[in-house]
């Protein structure tokens, strides 16, 4: 921290993570010091030690901070309590001004603006509804529509409704379903299932024009909270990675098994997605579970898990999945790892992978070697078959212009289209 006097420390003696910004004179410190799921400070900028620290917003348990912003003189804390997301906002004593919630299941982002002005912005998004600009005069305590993302779409004829269902352990894990308004749960609904389920990631309901293309037409798309994830802080992420890395995987299974059971889809209408992590995801339930989905997309995926930190930035992913050069944790992983999981003669889901050359953050030898396995292995016929979408100017991070990603897109839900129908 600078100041007119000079640099200043505010923190280097905790093994935690903090972070600050400035108010003012003050400083607003947001940690996870003792308190996993955050709680916030403020100190004078001129001696901001931890002595001089003040607790102005304790610790929720039952709802984790995601992030802290500053405006219109007030700290924005961003909370996530079973899924559903809330901004709450209050003064440097800690005294609560406002709270900002929408009534509907979805997104809803951190606000952004400066202590000094008077206005504050925030968007909010769900599966239905299109990404929303809001400003919010914080004097008044009044919002308004800023801007919205132009998109064919009426979110008043669907529904997006959270279930929770029992994992493998008996674990109650949240979900999000969308449908088409007046959907009978007749068990035979063309159905997409994604997740991801790792590194503190949370998965809620965001404008995505794949899952408004796939619900108007009579069928199901969900989304699943698995451990691994941030959904409920830092225990459920810890509850999700390493040792436990499995959880992730039942979580996952026991999702497809709610949708089946709760007459959504049978398993020959069940698709699921997933990428980068998320792929990992899909291919270790494929591995595990062949008979439970009928199609799998697998984008930029980590496949196998025994070698991953061997290659690009895989190395910094040790902290979640552990490393395999350590023989305690080469257990774990050798578990799971999909790659090592292929069993020659079963019959696994048509599969489309997807990588490309440009991938600078997963290797694209994961699918390439994964597709190639399977080909060989498998007993699929023509009709379930094991393909690889290679862009050999594509990589995770997207960037395509707009023709390619609709073009991408069309690809995706084509296959899907015509292994569910």
């Amino acid at each position: 921290l600078r100041v007119d006097a000079g640099a200043r420390i505010v923190v280097n003696d905790l093994d935690f993570r903090s972070t600050g910004e400035m108010a003012g004179d003050s400083i607003v410190i947001r940690t996870n010091w003792d308190a996993p799921n955050h709680r916030v400070f403020v100190a004078p900028a001129n001696a901001p030690e931890r002595a001089n620290w003040k607790l102005i917003v304790p610790e929720n348990a039952k709802a984790s901070i995601q992030g802290v912003s500053l405006a219109g003189g007030r700290v924005f804390v961003s909370y996530l309590e079973d899924v559903k997301p809330r901004i709450v906002g209050y003064d440097l004593d800690g005294n609560q001004k406002e709270e900002i919630a929408f009534d509907t299941l979805g997104n809803l982002a951190t606000v952004s603006g400066s202590w000094e002005t008077p206005l504050a912005f925030f968007s909010f998004s769900s599966f239905h509804v299109p990404s929303t600009i809001y400003q919010y005069d914080v004097a008044r305590g009044q919002r308004t529509k800023f801007a919205r993302e132009s998109a064919p779409v009426r979110p008043e004829d669907f529904v997006v409704e959270q279930v929770w269902y029992p994992s493998k352990d008996g674990t109650r894990v949240p979900m999000f379903v969308m449908y088409k308004k007046g959907l009978q749960r007749n068990g035979a609904h063309p159905t997409i299932l994604t997740g991801y389920g790792g590194f503190t990631a949370s998965l809620l309901p965001s404008f995505t024009s794949k899952a408004i293309a796939w619900a108007e037409l009579g069928r199901v798309y969900g989304g699943a909270n698995l451990r691994g994830g941030g959904e409920f802080g830092e225990a459920w992420h810890r509850a999700g990675m390493r040792e436990h890395k499995q959880a992730t995987f039942d979580d996952f299974i026991a999702a497809g098994e709610f949708l089946i059971r709760e007459r959504f889809t049978p398993s020959r209408h069940l698709g699921i997605t997933g990428g980068s992590n998320g792929g990992l995801l899909v291919m270790a339930m494929a591995t595990q579970r062949p008979e439970l989905a009928r199609a799998v997309v697998c984008d930029y995926p980590l496949i196998d898990m025994l070698r991953f930190h061997k290659f690009l930035v895989g190395g910094y992913w040790t902290p979640d999945y552990g490393n395999p050069d350590n023989a305690d944790e080469f257990a774990w992983v050798r578990a799971y790892s999909p790659y090592q999981h292929v069993r020659q003669g079963t019959k696994y889901p048509a599969t489309l992978f997807i990588t490309g050359d440009a991938d600078t953050r997963v290797a694209p030898l994961h699918a390439r070697k994964m597709t190639a396995l399977m080909q060989h292995d498998a007993d699929n016929g023509p009709g379930d078959p094991i393909l690889l979408r290679y862009h050999v100017a594509g990589g995770h991070s997207g960037g395509e212009p707009l023709k390619v990603q609709v073009k991408n897109a069309a690809e995706e839900m084509g296959f899907l289209y015509w292994q569910l129908k």
